[in-house]
């Protein structure tokens, strides 16, 4: 059987943006949740930088909701186009990535 063939999409937050006032990162998730989408998943991380700013860290003692979250969901091309203009809208300033990418093992039934 061939390699099926699928859309990933992996979209760049921080853990201080926020929807309608409740984190972004859970509000994404739950909407794709909503929208049926096959695999979806939120990164917490532990340093890293978004927009060409410092690098952030993680501290203990520190709370400051500048850490990177990084979603990643996949799912055929046409789920993908459906969520994807609320998801330009949810997280408007954000970088949003979409790609093409072969399934080595699994499918999205």
């Amino acid at each position: 059987m061939p390699d099926a063939m699928a859309v990933q999409v992996t979209i760049y937050l921080n853990e201080g943006d926020q929807w309608h006032h409740r984190p972004l990162h859970m509000e994404i998730l739950a909407y794709l949740r909503r929208e049926n989408v096959y695999a979806a998943t939120a990164i917490h991380c532990v340093a890293g930088f978004l927009g060409r700013h410092q690098v952030e860290t993680a501290h203990l003692v520190e709370a400051g909701g500048k850490l990177p979250v990084i979603i990643i969901f996949v799912d055929t091309d046409e789920h993908v186009n459906r969520v994807l203009p609320t998801l330009k809208e949810m997280a408007a300033h954000r970088l949003i990535v979409r790609e093409n990418v072969v399934l080595e093992q699994g499918n999205l039934d």
